[in-house]
């Protein structure tokens, strides 16, 4: 049996969390190992777990700590720094582009709302765990609309002038959410070599995961949102 991706959540509505849970637990390649109603203590309990969580599903809207905010950026920020192999995905009832766009570029590995369909919710993880991101539809175009507001066309051709054509094209195909073994299929090449790109790409581009690689690409006109 293939080994399950671990799965944590971060939500402070009990009934939802709950059913979160079950939904996850149906999966048979899914295991829930972690749980808090809150994000400001999700570092202290993460270091007492005997599994730490591969992906971890973080709410959006979550309780202060004391008068100090403390929402799922914050959570999506500390889990970074301290987990930074980890996957995160955000969960939220807002659709508004500027928090979607906004919490890709904070560091989260996808967005997801609240009333999507529980197939979506495993697409999410396990996207997020296979290919580094979940961009879907919704978040890619938020990205774009979010940086067609700050990016002046004189900057994008300067930053694009630093790949060379291989790795565009490696560019494109994570954009496309496909994975290293997928993407060696398609040009020939080795799992090996795909990845000695995709760290180039990090470097060149300072983005710290694929989804921050995404963030390039549609800055740069490397793949468009129609």
């Amino acid at each position: 049996m293939e080994e399950r991706i671990t799965v944590g959540l971060v939500e402070d509505q009990f009934l939802f969390r709950k059913g979160m849970k079950a939904i996850l637990s149906s999966w048979q390649d899914l295991k829930v190992v972690f749980e808090s109603e809150d994000g400001y203590s999700v570092l202290g309990k993460l270091k007492e777990v005997e599994e730490v969580p591969q992906v971890m599903l973080v709410d959006l809207s979550l309780p202060p700590d004391g008068t100090k905010e403390f929402t799922g950026k914050e959570v999506t920020q500390t889990l970074r720094e301290n987990f930074p192999d980890m996957k995160i995905i955000i969960l939220s009832v807002h659709k508004d582009e500027d928090f979607i766009a906004q919490l890709i570029e904070c560091g989260a590995h996808g967005y997801l709302v609240k009333d999507c369909d529980p197939g979506e919710v495993y697409e999410a993880i396990t996207s997020a765990f296979h290919r580094g991101s979940y961009i879907n539809a919704r978040t890619l175009k938020a990205i774009q609309n979010n940086i067609n507001k700050k990016t002046s066309p004189r900057a994008t051709l300067f930053s694009l002038e630093q790949l060379t054509k291989r790795e565009e094209e490696v560019l494109q195909l994570i954009c496309m959410q496909l994975t290293t073994e997928e993407i060696a299929e398609r040009l020939f090449i080795s799992p090996k070599t795909v990845n000695g790109h995709r760290n180039s790409l990090l470097q060149k581009t300072g983005a710290n995961n694929v989804a921050g690689l995404v963030i390039y690409a549609v800055k740069n006109g490397v793949i468009k949102v129609m």
